[in-house]
């Protein structure tokens, strides 16, 4: 393992063929799932044309249909993980390109708008059920990322997060866009987070999600989703900072995945000097107080960016993104990641970075992070891991 990279992708996914989830499905809501199946089938069609993925996508996938069974396969998905060199992962649910979203709306945007709450939960339950026994399959290698629709009911929220915990999942993920629900420094959401931090449970927020309602089918509508959707999924961000959610929960930790890390220097900037003492903070009142730290101190504590696919412009950033907080992913099995290319990749990224700072970047934080066994891991390191001397200069 000295002479191999660690490398653990913070952004995979995987699903089942949506078929295949009615069997972890509550009895009760199987007939609504029959229902609802065909509908589902047909808008992730027209999703797929209305993001403009469906003919790339199609393309992408001719001579690698049996290793993108990886999406729900243990086996494939093994050989997959080796090949790449990636020994551990954290897991997403999936949608659009393998078709295999959980049901009734419980997929990555976990959307507020549309759904009707009791059968979200159900579908939220139901790849939670599969994740946890897929994840069970190699526990040291996968840290499932249980679906928690915290937005209508806290009570529910907070037993379905002691489920996955007990379950052996190590997160969970929340919608980034909450709606006309309460937003996230609403009171009523501290025992979800009091949850979260007792359990050492990471909440995720991923991209994906944006008002898709006031784009149309104009020219130009999927320029505008692209410039913007980073941002909705960074926005819960101040909501939990300026809420004092990380000053009540220390122990608290929050990623963003698949929302690049550009962005990260320039808020911290602004939100620390939104947080100085200005002639422009003064007329404002107190609003600072209930805080102990700057907005980038707890940034650097609590939060990480799970910095998927992460071109060379962030890898020069590091430190002003924060070196310790870079979690770098592969979105397996995603057009738009680094599979099937991921090793060429990683040279190409990240050759002449130093060795120790290249370690936590490629595997040592999201270790730390997500509690992985590095002991356990090592053997499979040493046999598939990138070699460091690869990357030297």
């Amino acid at each position: 393992m000295d002479e191999r990279y660690l490398v653990i992708s913070s952004d995979c996914h995987a699903g089942l063929p949506p078929e295949r989830y009615r069997d972890f499905l509550d009895p009760q809501y199987r007939e609504a799932f029959d229902a609802a199946l065909p509908i589902q089938l047909e808008e992730t069609r027209k999703a797929a044309k209305k993001f403009l993925v469906d003919e790339v996508s199609a393309q992408w996938r001719k001579g690698q249909e049996k290793a993108l069974t990886g999406a729900w396969d243990h086996e494939q998905r093994i050989q997959v993980m080796d090949e790449d060199g990636i020994a551990g992962e954290v897991i997403f649910p999936d949608g659009i390109t393998e078709m295999n979203m959980p049901p009734f709306g419980a997929g990555l945007s976990l959307p507020t708008d549309g759904v009707v709450p009791e059968l979200q939960w159900a579908g939220a339950r139901a790849h939670n059920r599969w994740l946890a026994e897929f994840c069970q399959m190699a526990p040291e290698r996968r840290a499932g990322i249980a679906l928690v629709p915290i937005c209508w009911d806290v009570g529910e929220a907070v037993k379905e997060i002691a489920w996955a915990k007990a379950h052996g999942l190590r997160g969970v993920l929340i919608p980034s866009r909450w709606g006309k629900c309460d937003p996230y420094h609403h009171p009523k959401y501290e025992p979800i987070w009091s949850a979260c931090e007792e359990l050492g449970m990471v909440v995720h927020l991923h991209s994906g999600a944006a008002p898709m309602e006031d784009y149309g089918e104009h020219l130009g509508m999927m320029g505008i989703y692209v410039t913007e959707v980073i941002w909705w999924s960074v926005r819960p961000l101040w909501f939990l900072i300026w809420g004092g959610v990380f000053e009540r929960h220390p122990g608290m930790k929050l990623a963003i995945t698949e929302s690049t890390a550009i962005w990260v220097p320039e808020t911290l900037a602004l939100m620390d000097q939104r947080y100085s003492e200005t002639h422009f903070s003064a007329k404002l009142g107190d609003y600072r107080s209930h805080l102990t730290r700057k907005p980038s101190e707890y940034f650097r504590r609590n939060v990480f960016v799970g910095a998927s696919c992460m071109a060379r412009r962030e890898v020069e950033l590091r430190h002003a993104i924060g070196l310790e907080n870079i979690l770098w992913g592969s979105d397996y099995p995603h057009p738009e990641g680094t599979w099937p290319m991921t090793r060429r990749h990683l040279l190409e990224t990240f050759r002449g970075v130093p060795e120790d700072e290249l370690g936590l970047m490629l595997g040592g934080n999201a270790a730390r992070v997500y509690g992985f066994d590095l002991g356990k891991l090592g053997p499979l390191v040493a046999r598939i891991g990138p070699e460091k001397a690869a990357f030297r200069a």
